[in-house]
């Protein structure tokens, strides 16, 4: 992507927040966080063409080519319990595999709670952080990866030569009319539209947990604070940080 792409997005999107652009950054989520401490709107926009120390779920490095894929980070200032801030990974999650499936005509689903997937290979991947004081939140943001062009890794995929700005447009406005959605109906909403687009639901999946208890069952439903049910052979298990592995 340039940054007069990036606007262009923004644009098709209607969002009206500051568009921040750099050909190559260390993280977007970095400078959006930057941005977020020095108190930047909501709906403020970092791009990249290229990260060199992007980051991924549970201390992970995110690779990729450069001016091979859409990076950016979303500043978000929301009105949620802390205890239902995952359901914006999920909530960001099915509009991106809606507007990637819509741009291509590919069927890009979500693994939980934040990658995207293509043909069980990884085509792009989310990352939330969040500052929250005694259950109050007082920004988040979004960081988005979606592979154009094959990353060249193990178990990842690219979308092809696509134009990103309708792909990174429709995002935008997928996310911002969900966002939109008053509570309760959010909660709802979010979970049954992640849930429609999902790749892990139905699956026989192992939970690895932090401190390395692995637990073997059934994914069977995304409960209303976004953590994922699995029905296992001691009874179902709320999960809310552990790693899922696809079991074939």
């Amino acid at each position: 992507m340039t940054a007069t792409e990036l606007e262009r997005a923004a644009a098709l999107a209607g969002l009206s927040a500051s568009v921040h652009w750099q050909e190559v950054t260390g993280s977007t989520n970095a400078d959006a966080v930057a941005l977020a401490l020095d108190g930047a709107p909501e709906w403020t926009l970092v791009g990249a063409g290229h990260q060199t120390t992007g980051r991924g779920r549970l201390g992970r490095t995110w690779l990729d080519r450069p001016g091979g894929s859409i990076i950016t980070s979303l500043v978000l200032r929301p009105q949620l319990h802390a205890g239902r801030l995952g359901l914006l990974t999920l909530l960001a999650g099915a509009a991106w595999a809606e507007a990637a499936t819509d741009a291509t005509g590919l069927e890009v689903r979500c693994k939980w709670p934040n990658d995207l997937m293509l043909d069980d290979r990884k085509v792009g991947g989310l990352l939330a952080e969040s500052s929250v004081e005694a259950d109050e939140v007082r920004w988040v943001v979004i960081g988005s990866g979606v592979n154009l062009a094959d990353p060249d890794v193990e178990g990842s995929t690219g979308l092809g030569e696509i134009d990103p700005v309708p792909l990174l447009g429709g995002f935008l406005q997928r996310f911002a009319q969900g966002y939109a959605m008053p509570s309760p109906a959010f909660d709802d909403a979010v979970v049954g539209r992640w849930s429609t687009i999902s790749a892990t639901l139905g699956r026989r999946v192992t939970a690895v947990a932090a401190d390395g208890v692995r637990r073997r069952g059934t994914a069977v439903a995304i409960d209303r604070s976004g953590r994922l049910v699995v029905e296992t052979a001691e009874g179902p298990v709320a999960v809310s940080s552990d790693e899922i592995e696809h079991l074939r």
